[in-house]
C-alpha cells in the first residue's frame, strides 16, 4: 500500500475548500490533477472517501477518519520540517531515571540564562541509550558505556553509589553500608537501564536478584521491604520517598555519568553541553 503526502494534502484541500475546483486554485494545479489525485488515494486504501453530488462533496464516515488522521500526520510532516531547518533550535536531553541528580535544576538555570535562543527540554525514555536510538532525544545522560561504533561519549562526572532501603530495615539505621552486608537481601535491579547489576559482587558471594523495568516500581517494591537496591546518587536526589532511605555503599566503586550522542549527527550544542556539565560535577 502506497499513500503520499501529496494524496493527504488533497483529500485535505478538498475538504477544506469545498470542491475540488477551489482545492485545485489551493493546491496550485489543474483540477484534473486533484480528482486523479483522490481517486490514487481511494484505490490505494480500498475504501471511498468522499460523497460526490450536484451540489456538495462531503466526506464519507470511512473519509472522515481518514480525514483526521492525515491532518495529524500533514502536521507532524511540517513539525518534522521545522525541526531539520531550524538550526537546532531546541535541544532534547534524554535520561533513562535520573537525569543529573541534584544538578538538574542548576542546570536548567544556567541553561537558561547562557543560552536563551535555544529551547531545552529533559525528556525521561526508559530504554538503554535514554531515547537516542528511538530518536526522542538529541542528547543522553546515562551511566553506563553504549556501543562506541554508534555513539559518541564523554564522561562528564562520577557519583556515588547508594544501598535504598525500607525505612524500617535495620540497615536504614546505619549511615552506611558494604556490599557483603546486603549479600543475603532480594536485589532489585532493572537490566536495561540500572547502573548495578549481581557482577558488583564476588563470583562465590552475591545477592538473589529480581528484575523491574520501571523507576517507580523499583522505589515501590523497596520501600515495601521485599528487596533492596544499589543505585547511582542522582536517584536519591531524583526520587526521595517517604518509607524508603538511601545510605552510601561504601566499599561500591562511584558510578560515570556520561553524556552521549549519536557519532555522525551531533548536536551543535553539544560542546556547550558537556562543558556546563562538567563544570557542575567538578564543582561539586
Amino acid at each position: 500500500m502506497d499513500v503520499e503526502l501529496r494524496q493527504l494534502r488533497a483529500l485535505v484541500a478538498i475538504v477544506d475548500e469545498g470542491g475540488f475546483t477551489d482545492a485545485a486554485i489551493a493546491l496550485g494545479v489543474s483540477q484534473a490533477a486533484v480528482s486523479r489525485t483522490l481517486a490514487s488515494l481511494e484505490r490505494a486504501l480500498g475504501v471511498k472517501l468522499l460523497r460526490r453530488t450536484s451540489r456538495e462533496v462531503a466526506p464519507t464516515p470511512t473519509g472522515l477518519r481518514v480525514l483526521a488522521q492525515a491532518r495529524r500526520v500533514l502536521g507532524e510532516v511540517e513539525g518534522l520540517v521545522r525541526t531539520a531547518t531550524s538550526g537546532h533550535a531546541g535541544l532534547r536531553i534524554g535520561y533513562a531515571w535520573s537525569a543529573m541528580g541534584r544538578h538538574t535544576s542548576a542546570f536548567q538555570r544556567r541553561w537558561a540564562r547562557a543560552h536563551p535562543e535555544t529551547d531545552l527540554h529533559l525528556v525521561r525514555v526508559n530504554s538503554t541509550t535514554a531515547g537516542l536510538a528511538e530518536g526522542s532525544c538529541d542528547l543522553a545522560v546515562v551511566r553506563r558505556e553504549l556501543d562506541p561504533r554508534r555513539f559518541e561519549q564523554v564522561v562528564v562526572g562520577r557519583e556515588r553509589r547508594l544501598c535504598a532501603l525500607g525505612a524500617d530495615d535495620p540497615l536504614a539505621r546505619r549511615r552506611s553500608v558494604r556490599l557483603a552486608e546486603l549479600v543475603d537481601r532480594v536485589l532489585l535491579i532493572d537490566r536495561r537501564t540500572g547502573t548495578t547489576t549481581a557482577d558488583l559482587w564476588p563470583p562465590d558471594a552475591r545477592p538473589e536478584t529480581e528484575e523491574t523495568h520501571d523507576v517507580d516500581d523499583w522505589l515501590t517494591v523497596i520501600a515495601s521491604g521485599r528487596a533492596v537496591g544499589v543505585t547511582a546518587e542522582s536517584t536519591a536526589h531524583q526520587y526521595p520517598r517517604p518509607g524508603l532511605v538511601y545510605r552510601p555503599v561504601r566499599d561500591a566503586d562511584p558510578v560515570e555519568v556520561r553524556l552521549a550522542w549519536w557519532r555522525d549527527d551531533p548536536h551543535p550544542a553539544t560542546g556547550a553541553v558537556v562543558a556546563l556539565l562538567g563544570d557542575l560535577y567538578r564543582d561539586a
